[in-house]
């Protein structure tokens, strides 16, 4: 896609489709082009709101409706925004040149839409999935958004409707596009890279990245190729994106809309397409427009943008800790890997801060761990003090609590911020004398006598079943008190008893 000399990817081909009709397996390749919308106070290059769900066409001037005469002035606070963008992706911040991108649409009234092309501010990045994986970033340019066109009548489309209006609300807002190298195989990891990106764009505050508002828009860049192929295939571009899921589930189609048309004998036409949530498929849209179509030339009311080496310094120095460090942070501290499924849980709910500091209160890591993960997705989790879960962890794994009572407890602490062993003693969560445990587990057993014979004589997997039983009839007659792990255990020795072991 570029020449600007990418760093490597090393997401490797991990989603194929085999053809119904020949057996021939095919690969996709997927780049995307994801439009952020810049958090600043105005847009690009006048002062008027940068603002959303205001009234339709009242926040314009004859700056971004293009009247003669008026003049651009850069945003200076979106050009810090959009360098913050390119240092986070790990991009060089190069001098840049702004050019008019000529095209004729109702959805920007100047006939021109100012953007950056051959000399665009940020380029050769990448971007650390959570599975360690990297994907190339060719560029993260500047440029301005366009207004918003709504097609009245069937389907929301400009074909077949009664009518269209257009709100130049949205025209000259800032905008950064973020343009991956070809480097996806599969929609799961389109759909990892686009929640990687907006996190990172939350984290360093560049943007709100609601999709749900338009913040955030993902083109996506399908082909398919033979598996095993270096060569790329025809793309064709399916246009904004607005919701993750719907991002999966558009390139799938796509790329199985164009093995099919490969293995019928046909072509694959390159064109923008537009996704049919309802109908779950792509729809032909027109022709993809290149470069020449849109006659770039360099802006001449804009001088160059060449950011100084201390601006740069200065925002690099002032990056938060960004998703892939809290990640390594996190696993060095837990003794775990950075692709562990519990810690991109972790930083993806904002709780990582909570783990460390539960850890390093003499939490077990393991266990810190697993409540983050199961038993903290609830609002009000990050506010947690660290040392009571911790506490809380110790008093479970020194059979003070069962594991079904910790979950118990620890809901309440994130209720009420009360000490855990205050929150047990309250609830009657008192560890079972070990005698008075087996003898209520042989009373069980004896009030089952097929059941356990099943359980002593039986395979693997019906044995499995009736541990479930057996433990859940304990757990009944003890109201939750029992020790899960405790109950197996001694199912298991009475076993090994009953079978002379």
């Amino acid at each position: 896609m570029s020449d600007l000399g990418l760093a490597t990817s090393t997401v490797a081909p991990s989603f194929v489709i085999t053809s119904e009709r020949t057996g021939r397996v095919w690969e996709l390749v997927i780049g995307l082009e994801v439009h952020c919308e810049l958090a600043t106070a105005t847009k690009l290059f006048c002062a008027c709101p940068n603002r959303f769900g205001d009234e339709p066409n009242t926040n314009v001037c004859p700056v971004c409706l293009g009247l003669p005469g008026s003049l651009p002035v850069l945003n200076e606070r979106a050009v810090e925004l959009a360098m913050r963008i390119g240092r986070a992706l790990h991009c060089k911040v190069r001098p840049s040149v702004f050019a008019r991108k000529n095209y004729f649409y109702p959805d920007m009234p100047k006939d021109y839409q100012i953007s950056q092309y051959d000399q665009p501010t940020n380029v050769d990045g990448y971007l650390e999935l959570p599975s360690g994986a990297r994907v190339g970033i060719v560029r993260a340019h500047i440029e301005e958004d366009t207004g918003k066109n709504t097609h009245a009548g069937q389907g929301g489309r400009i074909h077949g409707a009664d009518y269209s209006l257009v709100d130049y609300n949205r025209a000259g807002v800032p905008l950064v596009e973020i343009v991956s190298a070809p480097d996806l195989h599969s929609p799961d990891d389109a759909k990892a890279y686009v929640s990687e990106l907006r996190a990172i764009l939350v984290a360093i505050g560049a943007s709100d990245a609601k999709m749900e508002e338009g913040s955030l828009r993902v083109d996506a860049n399908v082909s398919v190729r033979p598996a095993g192929s270096d060569e790329l295939g025809t793309r064709c571009e399916i246009k904004n994106l607005n919701s993750i899921r719907s991002l999966g589930r558009a390139i799938e189609y796509e790329a199985r809309r164009q093995v099919e048309v490969i293995e019928s004998g046909e072509r694959v036409r390159q064109e923008t397409r537009h996704w049919d949530e309802e109908a779950g498929r792509t729809r032909s849209g027109r022709s993809k427009e290149e470069a020449e179509d849109y006659r770039y030339f360099q802006e001449p009311d804009l001088v160059p943008l060449e950011p100084s080496a201390g601006w740069i310094s200065a925002i690099d120095e002032n990056l938060p800790l960004l998703p892939a460090e809290r990640r390594a942070r996190l696993a060095e501290r837990a003794g775990v890997e950075p692709t562990h499924s519990s810690v991109a849980i972790a930083v993806e709910r904002g709780l990582d801060a909570l783990a460390i500091g539960a850890i390093d209160a003499g939490g077990d890591a393991s266990r810190v761990l697993t409540h983050v993960e199961h038993n903290l997705a609830v609002g009000g989790a990050e506010d947690l003090d660290p040392a009571l879960l911790a506490e809380l962890v110790t008093m479970e794994l020194e059979g003070k609590l069962t594991a079904t009572q910790a979950k118990t407890v620890l809901a309440a602490m994130v209720d009420s911020g009360r000490h855990p062993a205050e929150i047990a003693r309250e609830r009657g969560f008192e560890a079972m004398d070990t005698g008075e445990l087996e003898a209520l587990v042989d009373e069980i057993i004896g009030a089952n006598p097929t059941e356990w014979d099943d359980f002593v004589n039986g395979d693997e997997k019906r044995r499995g079943k009736l541990s479930g039983f057996f433990t859940g009839q304990i757990m009944k007659a003890t109201k939750g008190k029992a020790d899960g792990k405790a109950v197996n255990a001694i199912l298991n020795k009475r076993r090994a008893q009953a079978l002379g072991q």
